[in-house]
């Protein structure tokens, strides 16, 4: 930027660049109002017209026998990507066609607009078919329309002028003269070098998950500090390759810091917390946990929370502070051994010694009791109505439930009871009434 650009007003610098814009408005309606200019947009709004009708003809039959072929998901997806720009292809293809005819048989000058027309509709083909290639609809969407843009701009002749009015917009912090175009040029930049490093980050991520070698807290650990590097070297690396002052982010980092430090405590504290639970693997991924009333087993580590699926489908996130300073129950900690007790109580005219071994018996038959920690069964007292008994019996696999497996050797009890004729009491009161309504025979005295 020179001395006399410098020094010119915001409102002197938005009048050159109107008389700018105003100056390429005129020259392209000069161009356009040429006669043969005019016959080919004719032309070629002809073509798009005829490309419209047989697309729409021409199309449901070939969607019809692409339906019948049986494809793969994979293969039908792309077809449809195909489909959708049917219209497009076809018009390209005639007008490329059109282009060349018209080469051969005038002059070149009055196929000019539909050579940049041919350009247009092919470039702008390849850049839809190339961004379907990125997953995130989001940035899908900002990479195809930049890319349209820049490519219009090249195409038409327009890049170095536009290049030109984006830098004159740009306003003075310090030393620094940031401008639109660099805004641009950085937003290009940092945005490509993310898409790399996401994409590096899920290969890496994959072949840390498939290395057995490493624990699963150590896995979720090793792809989140992963991520983190790789995001934040391609953010400063974008702003550095853009000639960003990397020095005055420093002062922005300070305020960013003390920010955390009153208003997001409670966000720091959870990323903290979910650090420190990576780091001493007091729960993982498929852990089986409890804590409070919420019984369940461990889907996923965030940097926020721990996702917990219980039994019944639901799905709760845990903030990381609460798994930190509460009271928490994991039931696969260290092994995945589970013992469950259930008490039930048999008639005094029993053998207890029978009613032992028909439990144990019982609750060994029941699949996923273990066999090698075998069930005991212990008298516990002797109750109003009953002889109590706890029966222990162990499980390896508390993912699939607790109350089940509690109700099916419960079953499995009153089946071996019913077979040896083994009766369960229940407490049982007699009422008398006295008199009947008659009056008392002796009388008591007073």
């Amino acid at each position: 930027m020179n001395q006399t650009e410098a020094d010119q007003t915001p409102l002197e610098m938005l009048e050159e660049i109107l008389r700018s814009l105003l100056a390429w408005g005129e020259f392209y309606l000069k161009i356009f109002a040429r006669e043969w200019n005019l016959y080919q947009i004719l032309i070629a709004a002809a073509l798009f017209v005829g490309a419209a009708l047989i697309s729409r003809t021409v199309g449901p039959r070939i969607r019809a026998w692409a339906a019948a072929r049986g494809w793969p998901v994979w293969q039908m997806r792309t077809f449809i990507i195909v489909h959708r720009r049917l219209r497009m292809m076809i018009f390209t293809l005639m007008i490329w066609v059109t282009y060349g005819i018209m080469q051969q048989a005038t002059w070149p000058s009055r196929s000019y607009l539909l050579g940049v027309m041919a350009n247009l509709f092919t470039a702008w083909l390849v850049i839809a078919f190339a961004t379907r290639l990125i997953a995130n609809p989001l940035m899908r969407s900002i990479v195809r329309y930049g890319a349209w843009a820049a490519v219009t701009l090249h195409i038409l002749g327009l890049f170095d002028e536009t290049r030109s009015i984006l830098e004159r917009l740009a306003i003075r912090i310090g030393d620094s003269n940031l401008s639109v175009w660099l805004v641009v040029q950085a937003l290009i930049m940092v945005a490509g070098l993310i898409a790399i490093a996401r994409a590096l980050a899920t290969v890496s991520a994959a072949r840390i998950r498939r290395n057995e070698d490493i624990s699963p807290s150590m896995q979720v650990l090793a792809v989140k500090l992963l991520q983190v590097v790789l995001y934040g070297t391609a953010f400063f690396m974008g702003l550095k390759l853009v000639g960003v002052d990397l020095t005055g982010l420093a002062v922005l980092s300070g305020a960013i810091g003390v920010g955390l430090g009153f208003g997001l405590q409670k966000v720091v504290s959870n990323l903290v917390s979910g650090v420190i639970i990576l780091l001493d693997k007091s729960i993982k991924p498929g852990d089986v946990i409890s804590l409070g009333e919420t019984f369940g087993w461990i889907n996923a580590l965030g940097a926020r929370y721990v996702s917990i699926t219980t039994r019944d489908g639901k799905e709760y996130l845990i903030p990381n502070e609460d798994l930190i300073t509460g009271q928490v129950v994991n039931w696969s900690h260290s092994n995945d051994f589970v013992r469950l007790d259930i008490f039930f109580g048999t008639a005094y005219g029993d053998d207890p010694h029978l009613v032992r071994r028909i439990a144990i018996e019982a609750a060994q038959n029941v699949k996923r009791v273990l066999g090698d920690r075998p069930p005991v069964c212990h008298i516990v007292g002797f109750g109003d109505s009953s002889v109590d008994y706890i029966l222990r019996f162990w499980i390896s696999d508390p993912t699939g439930g607790l109350t089940n497996i509690r109700g099916n050797v419960y079953l499995a009890l009153w089946d071996a009871f019913k077979e040896h004729g083994i009766s369960i009491p229940f407490p049982q009161r007699e009422v008398r009434l006295l008199g009947d309504g008659k009056p008392p025979a002796d009388p008591l005295p007073d």
